[in-house]
Formats: C-alpha cells, sequence, structure tokens
C-alpha cells in the first residue's frame, strides 16, 4: 500500500505525524513544509525526526530506517588516532564559536557548488543555541579552527548535524571529545543520522527506526542540560583501552 506524504502547515507547530508512517522510499520522508521555528525544530526532535532539505526546496522531515548511533562511553580509538590526540596539538572547545562552526559546514565540499545548510537553517540552529539547546564543538590548532561539529541537545540525547574538516582528523577529535563529556554527563545517544565509514570507524552502528525511538523515550525522560557547555575542568577524552585499527 502507498503511502501519502504529510504535508505541514504553519498551524500548530508541534504536530508531526509519526514517524512510522515515514516512506520508504525515498527512505525516512516523514513530511514536507512548515517551518523551522524553536517550538517545531524541538518537537521533531523529541519524536526522532530532523529536517534535512537544499536551496529552492521546501522543509523537508525525515526519520530513516536504520538510524546510525553512537553509544557515547563506545567510541572507538585506534593506536594511530590515539596518537594524534596526543601529539597534533589540537585544542578542543564547546561553544565557543557557533557560528563559525556552522558556516564551515555550511561551506561547498568535494566539489560541490550547493549546501543543505541554507539560511535559514544556519539562522534557526544559532536561534537554538542561544536558547541553549544547539551546541558546537570547535577544534583548534595554533589558534586557527581546523574542524568541528554541531548538534541538539535534549534529555540525554546528543542529535549530531554536521561536522567539518580543514586538517587530518580533525573532526573525528572533535567528535570523540563531545562523546567522552557526554558519557560523563550520562547521555545515552548520540544520533547519528545516516551511517557512514567516517562515524562507523569511531564505532557508530546502525538499529532499526523502533529501538532508535525507544531509546530516545529513554532518554527524554531526563531533564534538558540546557545552556551553553563547558568541558569539565578534570576532562580527559581518552578511553581507556584502544581499541584496534
Amino acid at each position: 500500500m502507498q503511502r501519502r506524504i504529510h504535508w505541514l502547515d504553519d498551524g500548530d507547530e508541534t504536530l508531526f505525524p509519526s514517524p512510522d508512517q515515514a516512506l520508504t522510499r525515498p527512505n525516512g520522508l516523514v513530511a514536507i513544509g512548515g517551518n523551522l521555528s524553536e517550538r517545531r525544530l524541538l518537537a521533531a526532535y523529541r519524536r526522532g525526526i530532523f529536517p534535512w532539505f537544499e536551496e529552492d526546496q521546501p522543509v523537508l522531515w525525515w526519520s530513516p530506517d536504520p538510524r546510525a548511533i553512537l553509544v557515547p562511553d563506545a567510541v572507538h580509538v585506534g593506536r594511530s588516532l590515539r596518537k594524534r590526540l596526543r601529539k597534533a596539538g589540537f585544542e578542543v572547545t564547546l561553544d565557543t564559536a557557533f557560528d563559525d562552526v556552522i558556516t564551515a559546514c555550511a561551506a561547498p565540499r568535494g566539489g560541490e557548488t550547493g549546501t543543505w545548510i541554507t539560511k535559514d537553517m544556519h539562522d534557526a540552529y544559532c536561534h537554538l543555541h542561544d536558547r541553549g539547546f544547539a551546541h558546537s564543538v570547535e577544534v583548534w590548532h595554533h589558534l586557527r579552527l581546523v574542524g568541528g561539529l554541531y548538534g541538539v541537545a535534549l534529555g540525554r540525547a546528543f542529535f549530531g548535524e554536521s561536522m567539518f574538516s580543514r586538517a587530518p582528523d580533525a573532526s573525528k577529535v572533535g567528535l570523540i571529545h563531545l562523546a567522552g563529556q557526554l558519557s560523563r554527563w550520562g547521555f545515552h545517544v548520540l544520533d547519528c543520522q545516516i551511517l557512514s565509514p567516517h562515524l562507523a570507524a569511531l564505532g557508530a552502528r546502525e538499529c532499526s527506526r523502533a529501538q532508535f525511538l525507544e531509546g530516545l523515550d529513554a532518554a527524554l525522560a531526563y531533564p534538558d542540560r540546557q545552556g551553553h557547555w563547558r568541558f569539565d575542568a578534570d576532562f580527559t577524552p581518552l578511553p581507556r583501552r584502544e581499541t584496534p585499527e
């Protein structure tokens, strides 16, 4: 039976169809339309739904099956990456340059000319950052921003949105730091949306949409860690054991 796509309007910004009603082709498309207001974005994330669309398209809302996740305390750090963490001279910060990070993530890559991080997306997530829901990780080398990532945190779930790298392994270094701090804070899951070799190398794996939503419900039972973040004073990103390359 062919499923019908849901169109959203600017009425009740908390209303979304169930992710179970998402299309299979394209995988995970839940709804079209609406806006990127704070209320709508947070309602979407709480339902395991995120926006992704290109210039000149309406807002497209997704909940793919399977879903890629990373358990914060199960990150894989091999020998070479562990060495880079120790000796590359990176400095990693939280929430010190959100606008710079999302702007870098929006830059075209690999010969591409467009970006899915439109001006409306940029402005919407900067607003979430100002409100203490969206966060950035910055990776610096000799005071130059060489990598980073950003996403949204609700309850004990972090929804990763995008990352960038201008130096070898810089984005991996940022993600390892974030996962380590999230583990300290008792976060259950770091949502990676779609699995890639880059993420799989760090221990990300796929689970069914149903499993993801069940885990998300448990993570959202906790209060939001709202506000601008900083690493704990005694934080160290390295797990006790290294994993095979």
